[in-house]
């Protein structure tokens, strides 16, 4: 990508960006989506993520072999393949972890879990790059875990008559946000353009998952046609058109509040779940939910 796009004539209305506006809502909603979609599938963890990752790596290739026929950025850096290789790793670590998570708790507690990455991230930058952690910054990791610790530790969480293993679930949510921490601070380094490292990196990560399908017995393409249509919808919509839509809205729109729209997966996917599965959170996840929502909110506002 070319940089920040200037505003079309027309898209800002009161010093808002609507357009940026619009492609956040769509980038928040469809990602928001995923949780359920993966729930309608009901395919194998494995496979699920092979899937999603396979078509939408295959879109963003196509994509950025288009983008550079029409120019690339002459500031672009080459890309690492030793940083694209570690984040596809990752990437399909966090994939397979957090896809599993769905399967043992419920979407409300898997999903807040794994949007405990802003956090993870802070602790990892403290951690491994002695990056200093600001008061407010670390009050927000504090609030946010005693919420995490709540839901993790629900063991009551309500699903119908599925059977649910609370407490693993949200342990492999909680295992699929460090994973995209790490992925985030392999890549923070990364200058080359946005749509080709997408590319290289998703590309990568299906790859990884290849031989771990074949070796655990996971088919790689879906089993019937309803699965494969809640797949493709998978791959298509928070794969492909929420990253993609999250990306255009960065160009436009300051990274803070972009970041923050982390918290409104949560809100989405748990009024889907509710809908769409009929399924209900036990009362520590929706309070533990509530509190580690207000952690994010913390650590993700806009300061000086």
């Amino acid at each position: 990508m070319n940089g920040p796009a200037a505003p079309a004539p027309g898209a800002r209305h009161g010093g808002v960006d609507r357009t940026g506006v619009a492609y956040l809502v769509v980038a928040v909603v469809s990602v928001g989506a995923a949780a359920v979609l993966v729930r309608l599938a009901g395919a194998p963890a494995l496979t699920t993520s092979f899937f999603r990752l396979a078509v939408g790596g295959a879109v963003l290739v196509v994509g950025a072999l288009w983008h550079r026929q029409m120019g690339p950025r002459p500031d672009a850096a080459p890309l690492s393949l030793p940083h694209v290789f570690g984040a596809g790793v990752l990437l399909a670590l966090h994939f397979a972890l957090w896809i599993a998570s769905l399967s043992r708790t419920t979407v409300a507690a898997s999903v807040v879990l794994v949007c405990l990455q802003p956090v993870f991230v802070a602790l990892l930058a403290w951690g491994l790059l002695r990056e200093r952690i600001a008061r407010p910054v670390a009050a927000g990791i504090a609030v946010a875990f005693g919420g995490a610790a709540l839901i993790a530790l629900d063991g009551n969480a309500e699903r119908g008559a599925t059977a649910v293993d609370p407490l693993a679930g949200n342990l492999l949510a909680l295992g699929g946000a460090v994973a995209i921490a790490l992925y985030v601070l392999v890549l923070r380094a990364q200058r080359s353009e946005i749509l080709t490292t997408s590319a290289a990196v998703t590309t990568t990560a299906a790859l990884v998952l290849w031989p771990v399908c074949l070796s655990a017995g996971a088919p790689l393409q879906p089993t019937s046609p309803s699965q494969a249509g809640w797949l493709l919808a998978l791959a298509l919509g928070p794969q492909v058109i929420g990253h993609t839509a999250l990306n255009a809205a960065l160009q436009r729109m300051p990274a803070a509040i972009v970041s923050g729209s982390i918290l409104g997966e949560p809100v989405i996917a748990s009024a889907l779940a509710w809908v769409v599965l009929d399924e209900r959170p036990g009362a520590a996840t929706m309070a533990g939910s509530l509190v580690t929502l207000a952690g994010l909110t913390l650590l993700l506002r806009p300061r000086p």
